[in-house]
């Protein structure tokens, strides 16, 4: 499923809870206790996978929760420490790894080494990154993900890098091959 469409749901299901909220369906009285109890709404944000321009999976190693050795761009076969969960959110998007830390670019973006942490459990400014299309070849799935200060992430050497400290950079300023990520949403 590409990430417009399991983004375009993930809108309708929240628009939809609140929807009931606005009809003040907010909950089911008990006869016993005249309490209310709020309806579960679950919004199924959506799991990726996220591949390098020549198709190598980005994996947080150890599932995240680092400050050091954090991602590497070398896998050529999913798994868990492959998949990241989107998080939408005003002003971007969170990316949480598969133990539910966020990605950061250290420092906002705008560097070759220290580049991505994922140890935080709360969505910063500097956690949220954009989503930018580049379908405008008719490539659907393809984003450049870009930093908080306007860098965007890179593969180095477009994936294939064993090292997490050599890995991804956070200081391109424009787009190219690199800097194109294909997400696999489902």
């Amino acid at each position: 499923m590409s990430i417009k469409h399991a983004l375009g749901r993930m809108t309708a299901t929240a628009a939809a809870a609140t929807g009931l909220a606005a009809l003040a369906l907010t909950g089911v009285a008990s006869a016993s206790t005249g309490q209310t109890t709020a309806p579960a709404v679950v919004i199924a944000w959506p799991v990726c996978t996220i591949q390098s321009y020549d198709g190598h999976y980005l994996s947080a190693i150890g599932g995240g929760g680092r400050t050091t050795d954090t991602i590497e761009t070398n896998r050529t076969v999913p798994s868990t420490w492959e998949t990241f969960t989107l998080v939408s959110t005003f002003g971007g998007y969170g990316i949480k790894t598969s133990n539910g830390n966020l990605l950061t670019a250290v420092g906002g973006g705008g560097r070759t080494t220290d580049v991505i942490e994922t140890n935080r459990t709360v969505l910063q400014g500097w956690e949220k990154f954009t989503l930018v299309p580049l379908a405008t070849d008719g490539r659907t799935g393809w984003y450049a993900i870009q930093t908080f200060d306007g860098h965007y992430l890179t593969a180095v050497n477009s994936g294939g890098i064993g090292s997490a400290f050599d890995a991804l950079h956070s200081n391109a300023t424009q787009i190219q091959a690199w800097e194109e990520f294909y997400f696999n949403c489902g």
